[in-house]
């Protein structure tokens, strides 16, 4: 019984023609080159998202007070009286 669903479904995907074979080669060019730019759009997009991240980053650091900046810094100030 396996078996004839094996001989079933491998007799199905050598009937079925995939959808690349069906399209002709230019709309294949066209569709791969839409992919690249949109891969390519979304890696900028992310590249964009983390420069405003670190020139945040730096706005925030370069506004801090010296409170803060005291309260943060590893330095034990006891021990330089």
């Amino acid at each position: 019984m396996a078996k004839h669903k094996q001989k079933n479904s491998q007799k199905k995907q050598e009937n079925q023609i995939s959808l690349k074979d069906q399209l002709n080669s230019d709309l294949v060019k066209q569709l791969q080159a839409k992919k690249h730019a949109l891969v390519k759009r979304e890696e900028q997009r992310i590249e964009e998202e983390q420069k405003e991240k670190e020139r945040a980053r730096k706005e925030k650091e370069k506004n801090k007070s010296f409170e803060e900046l005291f309260n943060e810094s590893d330095l034990k100030w006891n021990e330089f009286k």
